[in-house]
């Protein structure tokens, strides 16, 4: 018979240290899924923003019906993405389930997950730190705030960017700056956006243009020798191709937004095979879900899985932060490696 509490999901609210604004709008709070199999036996995440317009009812109604299956769970990673029934639901509910079955094997494995996937061990690897949109005053503020830290994304797609980044790049003239637009410009807006930007020593530009325009993403990327990296696009291998084929040269991997880490390393390798860079990033989300990401630092070139570092109540224990930002896997861990608190 089937066994509904060997699945179990509930809420969870993660308070943020400061508002968090994007060319979306601004929250002071997040609120994820957290997914259990019994006995602790796995554990997964879905954290998805609001504005990706997923319902918590097409999650929970993915998780009902893996909930009741009567076939055990998988006990090779090969067999993740068919026991799911990939594309049967909302790709967080998928990284979800897709997380929490990984974390089962590689802990049944007495393996770390890089370990059983066959990936190169993760070395330490500086993230970004965020700095959300807000009054250029208040953003040189948070910047300022941020001194530890040497890598800064910038988030951009407002009215007056460039006052913005000016405030920012004088308050931190020795940060290493990245900008991200969160898809808040038209193609010819984002061209002249960037021109207007790069005078500020910027590293690459992220998501200038909506998420479906690769063609305007493209158009951007010929106008700048700055490397243009898709966020928002990045849902499918054909996404990558697509985004390939208009020469956009970089890709921000997102566990939750691809469907797990069985999609999600698909997608990497097949952005390397066009030749692009990899940046691996996050939602707002827990340890848990930032941690199962970096397992797969040994394959990226840039990491943005800075959201432990923004959240005050962070449920679990995982990736491990210097003061400066450097990112590494608690050693001797097997699974995911992150524990409730």
């Amino acid at each position: 018979m089937p066994d509904p509490a060997r699945l179990t999901w509930n809420p969870f609210t993660l308070h943020l240290r400061n508002p968090f604004g994007l060319s979306y709008g601004v929250t002071d709070t997040r609120r994820v899924f957290l997914l259990r199999l019994a006995d602790d036996a796995g554990w997964g995440e879905a954290a998805i923003p609001p504005y990706y317009g997923v319902s918590d009812e097409d999650m929970i109604a993915l998780w009902q019906r893996a909930a009741i299956k009567t076939e055990p769970f998988p006990d090779d990673p090969a067999q993740i993405a068919a026991w799911i029934e990939r594309g049967a639901g909302p790709a967080p509910a998928r990284a979800a389930l897709d997380l929490a079955l990984h974390d089962r094997i590689a802990k049944q494995s007495g393996l770390p997950l890089w370990r059983l996937l066959d990936l190169p061990e993760p070395c330490s690897m500086l993230t970004s730190f965020t700095v959300a949109i807000a009054a250029p005053d208040e953003m040189a503020r948070l910047a300022t705030e941020a001194a530890a830290y040497p890598i800064l994304k910038i988030k951009l797609g407002s009215d007056d960017d460039v006052a913005r980044l000016a405030a920012v790049r004088l308050a931190r003239p020795d940060a290493r700056l990245r900008v991200d637009a969160n898809a808040g410009w038209s193609p010819e807006e984002g061209v002249a956006r960037v021109r207007a930007l790069e005078r500020f020593d910027l590293e690459l530009v992220e998501q200038p243009t909506a998420k479906d325009d690769f063609a305007g993403m493209g158009h951007v990327q010929a106008h700048t020798d700055l490397p243009v990296y898709a966020d928002e696009s990045v849902r499918t291998l054909a996404d990558v191709d697509a985004l390939a084929a208009a020469g956009v040269r970089g890709v921000n991997l997102k566990l939750m937004k691809v469907g797990g880490l069985g999609p999600g390393l698909a997608i990497l390798r097949r952005a390397r095979e066009h030749g692009m860079s990899v940046m691996l990033g996050c939602m707002i989300e827990t340890s848990l879900g930032t941690t199962a990401a970096f397992h797969l630092a040994g394959l990226a070139d840039l990491v943005d899985l800075d959201a432990p570092l923004l959240t005050s109540d962070d449920p679990f224990e995982g990736v491990q932060f210097s003061a400066r930002g450097e990112m590494i896997l608690p050693p001797g861990r097997p699974g995911i490696g992150a524990l409730p608190r």
